[in-house]
């Protein structure tokens, strides 16, 4: 994964801005005119936006690398993440203002041997069949867990039992991610920009 420069960062910031804002308010998706066209941003990527309102969680919708544009990717998560989480009611306009975005631009996923797993640096997917987990790498860095316990939590996030990882038709995979918020002072969160 290449490294993301300040303007980029910016611009993903404020689309993702602008789609929980109009999502907020109108439940409708920002149009293709809408976004950026910045030559890295239009190349296919996956992404996670995390929506928090005083440090606590408020919704987080992700989608794996595919050949969708990072800056769609970017722009669809927002929505969902507003909207869709089903852990949460759908964002309210008038909360927009106190939500702080966390964005997670991914690498390209590996298959991992467990032994290999730094916690903090790598995110996860367990998956066995139709099952599937995903952990972000700071999750593992927020409950200071160690690389078996966060494939265990891995496991349960996808309905599997814990031990799931240990099973040799389950699918251990791994990513990096690039993470930048809001609140790291990478954008004003009044301007959009």
């Amino acid at each position: 994964m290449c490294s993301l420069a300040d303007r980029e960062k910016k611009l993903l910031l404020g689309l993702a801005r602008r789609a929980v804002t109009l999502a907020a308010q109108s439940g409708e998706s920002l149009s293709e005119a809408e976004l950026p066209r910045d030559e890295f941003l239009v190349r296919p990527g996956g992404a996670f936006v995390t929506l928090r309102i005083r440090r606590r969680l408020r919704g987080c919708m992700g989608q794996l690398a595919s050949g969708v544009p990072l800056v769609r990717v970017v722009a669809y998560c927002a929505k969902a993440a507003a909207l869709e989480d089903p852990r949460f009611e759908p964002v309210r306009s008038e909360e927009v203002p106190e939500i702080d975005i966390e964005l997670s631009v991914l690498s390209d996923l590996e298959d991992i041997a467990p032994g290999r797993i730094e916690p903090g640096r790598h995110g996860l997917i367990v998956s066995r069949g139709q099952q599937r987990g995903v952990l972000l790498p700071q999750v593992a860095s927020e409950f200071r867990w160690a690389a078996e316990r966060f494939l265990e939590e891995t496991c349960m996030k996808g309905g599997l039992e814990p031990a799931a990882w240990k099973d040799s038709a389950t699918r251990v995979q791994a990513f990096t991610a690039e993470v930048f918020s809001e609140s790291s002072g990478e954008i004003d969160k009044s301007s959009g920009s």
